[in-house]
């Protein structure tokens, strides 16, 4: 059986990287079409290694008999068109933060929970989540499993490109001007991302937290379905791709590290790297166009009765975007 899909978006980051990965995954498409903004009409995309496919204008499409959405757009304009996409049959998978809190909408990872997507969701709605928190609860879950995680403490390394295109130029056209001695431009960030790091993702809340780092939380919470202690502090750092993940785990049971490293080397989409020696662990240029979420510097943490620090890392566009909603779609599919 083949299928019609559709992804909106197609001309982003995550759109491109979810086209190339349906192909890449051979994914049963009978038809597939790039949607976007009327002002990348016309425009083409790839879609594998030998293809190409003109972008539609998203406002004028024709959803009717398709199968499948991919959606990589913002959550305002998630808002104007999604829930009318799916009015007409469509399955959507969408990668905004809009409908990822709302009850009966699922927040699917596939290797953590996909239970569900058991039953077709009534609104015809999937979401897929932020992009630090698939890596953290596919991490993580088996650990959970196992010893029942209690509290979770962690730092975020996050590359530019999980802000879009526009921020991936501006690191890029800094570095030059850098480089050059020329007048810096800012546009995307607050403050200058060219040789520098900044600790603000998303707007700040009159706690001093920022959007961000609560969308950890709360979406960690929902996918492990339990009222989980999280606090995170979410950096901006300057590289194009990959995000990495300082993490402190407090669990209720006694965990070793090596039954902790041994567990997550049987888990699916995990893999670990954990040498103690120079350059034993993973970085962010490794990880990139990789689609398993890597653990390194796996260690007890002793200030703790049972507690584990690691390092996590993965492609933000792939596994933390793309990737897991193509999983999604695959798993409906097999089900």
């Amino acid at each position: 059986m083949t299928y019609q899909i559709a992804v909106i978006g197609a001309t982003g980051s995550v759109g491109r990287e979810a086209l190339n990965i349906l192909a890449e995954r051979r994914f049963p498409a009978k038809e597939v079409f790039a949607l976007a903004s009327k002002r990348s009409n016309g425009l083409e995309v790839s879609f594998g290694e030998n293809k190409v496919l003109p972008v539609k204008n998203l406002e004028e499409f024709d959803f009717t008999g398709i199968d499948f959405v991919i959606s990589a757009v913002d959550s305002k304009i998630a808002a104007q068109y999604l829930p009318k996409i799916a009015s007409v049959g469509a399955m959507i998978v969408d990668k905004s933060s809009h409908f990822r809190l709302e009850p009966d909408v699922p927040l699917v990872v596939p290797e953590v929970n996909s239970h569900r997507l058991q039953e077709r969701p009534k609104r015809g709605l999937i979401a897929s989540p932020n992009c630090v928190v698939i890596p953290l609860v596919v991490a993580l879950k088996p650990l959970h499993d196992l010893a029942g995680i209690k509290r979770i403490v962690l730092s975020t390394y996050q590359s530019v490109s999980g802000a879009g295109s526009a921020a991936m130029d501006e690191l890029f056209n800094q570095t030059r001007a850098i480089l050059v001695n020329e007048t810096i431009p800012e546009d995307i960030f607050p403050k200058q991302i060219a040789f520098n790091l900044i600790p603000q993702i998303d707007r700040f809340y009159t706690d001093g937290s920022t959007a961000e780092e609560d969308k950890i939380a709360l979406e960690t919470r929902k996918i492990f379905e339990a009222p989980l202690k999280i606090t995170a502090t979410c950096v901006r750092v300057p590289v194009f791709i990959g995000h990495c993940l300082s993490v402190n785990v407090e669990f209720e049971q006694p965990i070793t590290v090596e039954k902790a490293r041994s567990t997550l080397q049987k888990s699916k989409g995990v893999f670990v790297l954990d040498r103690q020696e120079e350059g034993g662990y993973i970085t962010p240029l490794e990880i990139a166009g990789e689609d398993v979420v890597c653990v390194s510097r796996l260690r007890q943490d002793k200030t703790v009765v049972s507690g584990l620090s690691m390092w996590i890392a993965a492609d933000n566009l792939r596994k933390g975007a793309a990737l897991n909603a193509v999983q999604i779609l695959e798993t409906l599919i097999k089900k």
